[in-house]
């Protein structure tokens, strides 16, 4: 394996080393993710080569190795050129992975010292914490969002869930709704209609289907991808309703996105989807439950990731060079008028008009 050397002064440890590294090829990487409790999933590298198919971006990953050339961290990076984004490195939804402080430190110096012997590049890191302010090159978090997880019982029967769940999962269950996982890839499309459905509701962008075609194709038989699917069963027919996208790693469980059918949100498929994923992760001694992001001020999706007893974990912003300390605070960039008017008109598209829009977006790189 060729790894090329970045800095050998990181982190007051002569004994540590910053390296460049392939995933894909350096199985040191995968080992150690196995040996790491906080692994998850978006350290994995098949789920970091479906970003790179998709969406193009360059693999620009960091490693940390010992005086034995053992790997003692790792952090995933991207490097992509966008329209409104500019030449940024950022990390993939995940700070380092490592169990101890001066690698941690290492790996963020490194990506700092590339980022500047590069012309015109940004670095845009999402930390767990935000100790880090002021430590590496006066840069200081801002809070993107809270990540919520909930620690999984070995019986999901022993789960205290507040009794406003427990009557939603009884009503669906009442009212034939029935969960299955998804089998085919034409399945997988026709949950993805629903998924556009949602997207729309909220004003949001899509990911593209290829996303969830490459992701199905590379990440179902690892074992790290499920299709939950809710179907509404009545008289003998079955009814697609809603459906839950969830990725796997070791001992965590991640909601990565959904779609349903808003007329049918009274028969309360969510709730029972989220159930049926709990009870399987049980099952097969899955100890953690990743609920997903809520944003700041999204305080209803808070509460109802509360309710079933999930812990908020704030993720921050880091960026390189530091941007100025108010313009987090500015309620819009003149930059960003262009995406607000396109989700102002959102809702009036159909569900496959904005499919083909978020198509479009990604394929001309325009984030």
């Amino acid at each position: 394996m060729e790894v090329r050397h970045i800095s050998d002064k990181v982190a007051a440890s002569s004994t540590l080393r910053v390296i460049d590294i392939d995933p894909q090829t350096d199985a040191r990487w995968e080992e150690l993710m196995r040996n790491t409790p906080a692994s998850w999933v978006y350290y994995a590298p098949a789920w970091l080569g479906v970003l790179q198919e998709v969406y193009g971006y360059k693999p620009a990953h960091l490693a940390c190795e010992d005086e034995t050339s053992r790997l003692v961290a790792i952090l995933p990076l991207f490097y992509q050129h966008g329209w409104r984004s500019g030449r940024i490195i950022k990390s993939a939804f995940t700070g380092p992975l490592t169990s101890s402080d001066a690698p941690h430190l290492a790996l963020l110096q490194a990506a700092v010292a590339r980022t500047r012997t590069r012309s015109l590049v940004k670095l845009h890191l999402k930390l767990p914490s935000n100790a880090l302010d002021g430590l590496v090159e006066g840069m200081v978090g801002r809070l993107a969002y809270s990540t919520y997880m909930l620690a999984l019982p070995e019986q999901a029967g022993s789960l205290r869930l507040d009794p406003t769940i427990k009557r939603a999962i009884n009503k669906a269950i009442r009212s034939g709704v029935e969960v299955r996982e998804a089998e085919t890839e034409a399945e997988l499309r026709a949950w993805y209609e629903l998924y556009l459905q949602t997207m729309r509701k909220f004003a949001a962008l899509p990911n593209p289907y290829r996303y969830y075609r490459v992701a199905w194709q590379r990440l179902r038989s690892k074992g790290m991808l499920r299709l939950l699917l809710a179907e509404h069963v009545e008289a003998g027919h079955r009814r697609l309703i809603a459906g839950f996208l969830y990725l796997l790693w070791g001992a965590t469980i991640s909601y990565a996105c959904a779609g349903w059918r808003e007329e049918e949100q009274a028969l309360r498929p969510n709730d029972l989807l989220h159930w049926r994923a709990m009870q399987d992760a049980c099952a097969a001694g899955i100890r953690w439950y990743d609920f997903g992001d809520v944003e700041p001020g999204n305080n209803g999706l808070a509460r109802y990731k509360a309710k079933w007893g999930a812990v908020p974990t704030p993720v921050y912003d880091y960026s390189y060079p530091p941007a100025p300390q108010d313009a987090s605070d500015m309620p819009a960039l003149v930059s960003d008028r262009a995406p607000q008017l396109m989700q102002l008109a959102w809702r009036y598209f159909s569900a496959r008009t904005v499919g083909a829009l978020s198509d479009w977006y990604y394929a001309m790189h325009l984030y």
